[in-house]
This record gives structure tokens, C-alpha cells and sequence, in this order.
């Protein structure tokens, strides 16, 4: 909705993208009152922008919204992915203030309290078709009005950018803890009394772990402790887990080799799956290789397939890397699942030890139900091992 406030704001808070092949996209601050750097990508969901803002698996990147409305429904802090937000910054091409029961603030208020700049008034569909087209591109969004164009391009130029980067570091706890230990957690959001015992002892992997992983094998009667993402590995054998778990995460996985020797010396120790960063990572481990995708996938209508049943599941992801299939050793490592839109590797399993991984995120449940069966798939092999 177009109110006097918005177009004054538009008057008055002019601010611009800018990409690092020179081009320019201008329109109007609606966010935090600064500037800042990141890959500038773009996410196909409708809907789930505070999920996008507080999932530390976009950290280092500027999101661009497709859908043309946002801020619609507010902000619930019960819908939060993690402690706080992470995305580098946030483009729409409407900003609207919210109308939901649900509703404790606005995006806008949301955005500002957590020091994410924004831009709206950009064509992001222009926007998108040009990622789409040229692939992934560092951007500077410039709000301060203190930087000129042929300098912000300049910016975005020279920034490191995320490959070979160790963004999970810069998410992850600091300390080790046992999720919902006291059960207040679970409370809140109405499935304590859903809760199996928790027979399983899994010790989880923090390079960016989203809470509704977290939740979704408590639902599947996992004890889980969480921990930092160098914690050495032989101190995690240490804790006798029944199985351990490979968080999803920011960044380019080359760059974590700190988790990928961990993982290695997990291999026929202990049960272990993996999502998103952490299917990369056992990738790696199991002999194989990762590559940059164009523009990546991002967004709640990924399609994949289980070459094992058969069956199509609708996936949620985040991620700019894939495993290379050519690379991986098939008598060893098998590719359980592909992407349809361009055939790349979505899940791979050991074929004589305990381990599988996806690069989909089975917790956001788009589908909705899709891929719940992980989870239970990690406590059958847990069960077999």
C-alpha cells in the first residue's frame, strides 16, 4: 500500500544497488541506516521472509525477494530460525505494513532493530532475470547517501566475495548446550505433548543450524546436544553418541576444512546425516569435489527426486555450492537424490557405512510432508548400526 509516509520516504530515502558489472538498480530505504557488501541472490518463496532474515545459512548474502509483497503478515518472533538475524542485507519491490493476529511488528521495524539495510522500489523481477541470466553477483547497497555509484561499483568489485570463505565459524555457538533441555521450547509452540522419549543421543554440528531442525528430530526422539563447529572430533566420540548430525550453513564448504577432516574421521565411528553445508561436506569427505552453481537455488519449490522410490519431493534450499556427481567415487558413494530442474546431486549415502546426506532442507516442509522421512530414515540407521 502506497501511504503519504512511503512516499515521502521515497523522497526523501533514496538509496541504490549496485552490482559489480556496473549495474545500477535505485529505489527507497527501508531498513537499517547503513550500507553494506554481500552476494547479491535471489529467493522464488512467496512467503517465509523472516525465516530467510534469521537463517543463518544466508549470511553474506543480499536477498532479493521475487515475489513483488512483502511484510504483509509481520513479524512473529515464535517464527524465528536462530538467535538473530543473518542475512547481509534485503531487496524488495514492496514494502507493506503488516495485517495478521499473528503480528507482534513490522518488517520494516524488524529490519531496523536488527541492522539489516533493505531497498524497495526496485524491479526485482528485472533484477532476478538478470542473476538468472549472468549468474550470482556482488553488490553493494548504498542507503547512507555517502558513497557515489562509480564508487559503490567499485566496492562491490573488490570485495573478497564467499568462495573459499569460513562463514561458519561466524554463525556458530560458542559454547556447547542440550536443546529444549527444560522443555519450555517445545511448550510454546504447542508439541511438547506430541514428544516421544528421547532415546537417541545425537550430537549436532553448528555451522548455521536453523531451531526447526533442531525440533524436528526432537519430534523424532533425539536427544540433541549442539556444538561449536570446530569442536575436534575425537571430543565428540568422546560424548558416545548414537549418531551425529551435519548442520546446513553459510558459505562456500572448501573453506570449512576444519569440518571436513571431522567428518572423515567420523566414517565407521558413528552413524551421521547431513543437510545442506553438511551434505558438502560429507561430499568432500567421501573423496568427492564441489563446484559454484550459476545463481544457486534458493527458494521453497525445488523439485527433487528419490532415484530410490521413485517419488518427486517439493524442497526448500539455500545454497550456492553443489557436490560434483563425477567426482565421487560410485562404487563407494551413492547418489540417492537429483535436482530437476538441472539434474544435480541432492543426497548421497554410504554404501557400506552409516551415512547419508541431503542438500535439501527436509525441516521446512514445503511440501509439507514430503521429506519428514529423514529424519526417521536417521533413526532406522541409527536402529541398524
Amino acid at each position: 500500500m502506497d501511504t503519504k509516509y512511503n512516499w515521502k520516504e521515497k523522497r526523501e530515502k533514496k538509496a541504490f544497488l549496485a552490482l559489480a558489472d556496473g549495474t545500477i538498480y535505485r529505489g527507497h530505504s527501508v531498513g537499517a541506516a547503513k550500507d553494506c557488501l554481500g552476494e547479491v541472490v535471489f529467493n522464488t518463496g512467496m512467503t517465509g521472509y523472516q525465516e530467510i532474515l534469521s537463517d543463518p545459512s544466508y549470511s553474506g548474502q543480499i536477498v532479493t525477494m521475487t515475489y513483488t509483497e512483502m511484510g504483509n503478515y509481520g513479524i512473529n518472533m515464535q517464527d524465528m530460525e536462530s538467535r538473530t538475524c543473518f542475512a547481509n542485507g534485503f531487496i524488495v519491490h514492496q514494502m507493506n505494513e503488516p495485517s495478521s493476529w499473528r503480528s507482534e511488528q513490522s518488517l520494516r521495524n524488524f529490519l531496523i532493530k536488527n541492522s539489516i539495510p533493505a531497498i524497495a522500489g526496485i524491479e526485482t523481477r528485472a533484477l532476478t532475470s538478470k542473476l538468472r541470466d549472468t549468474g550470482t553477483l556482488r553488490g553493494y547497497i548504498s542507503v547512507e547517501q555517502k558513497v557515489v555509484e562509480e564508487e559503490a561499483i567499485k566496492k562491490a568489485k573488490e570485495w573478497e566475495g564467499l568462495d573459499g570463505q569460513d562463514y561458519a565459524i561466524k554463525v556458530s555457538c560458542v559454547s556447547s548446550y542440550e536443546w529444549d533441555k527444560d522443555g519450555k521450547i517445545s511448550a510454546t509452540y504447542g508439541i511438547a505433548d506430541e514428544l516421544p522419549p528421547t532415546d537417541l543421543k545425537i550430537v549436532a554440528y553448528d555451522f548455521g543450524i536453523k531451531w526447526n531442525i533442531l525440533r524436528r528430530m526432537s519430534l523424532a526422539g533425539m536427544n540433541v546436544t549442539v556444538v561449536p563447529a570446530q569442536t575436534p572430533a575425537d571430543k565428540v566420540l568422546a560424548m558416545k553418541p548414537d549418531g551425529v548430525f551435519y548442520s546446513n550453513g553459510p558459505a562456500d564448504p572448501a573453506g570449512v576444512t576444519y569440518a571436513i577432516d571431522n567428518m572423515k574421521k567420523m566414517i565407521g565411528k558413528v552413524p551421521v546425516m547431513g543437510i545442506c553445508l553438511g551434505h558438502q561436506i560429507m561430499g568432500i569427505a567421501l573423496g568427492g569435489k564441489t563446484y559454484r552453481l550459476k545463481f544457486g537455488h534458493h527458494g521453497c519449490n525445488q523439485p527433487v527426486k528419490d532415484l530410490k522410490t521413485g517419488k518427486v519431493e517439493i524442497t526448500s534450499q539455500n545454497h550456492n555450492f553443489a557436490v560434483d556427481m563425477d567426482s565421487l567415487d560410485l562404487s563407494k558413494v551413492e547418489v540417492t537424490h537429483i535436482n530437476l530442474n538441472d539434474q544435480t546431486t541432492e543426497g548421497i549415502e554410504h554404501k557400506s557405512e552409516p551415512m547419508f546426506s541431503v542438500q535439501y532442507h527436509p525441516e521446512a516442509s514445503p511440501g509439507p510432508h514430503d521429506s519428514s522421512y529423514l529424519f526417521i530414515r536417521f533413526r532406522d540407521l541409527i536402529a541398524k548400526s
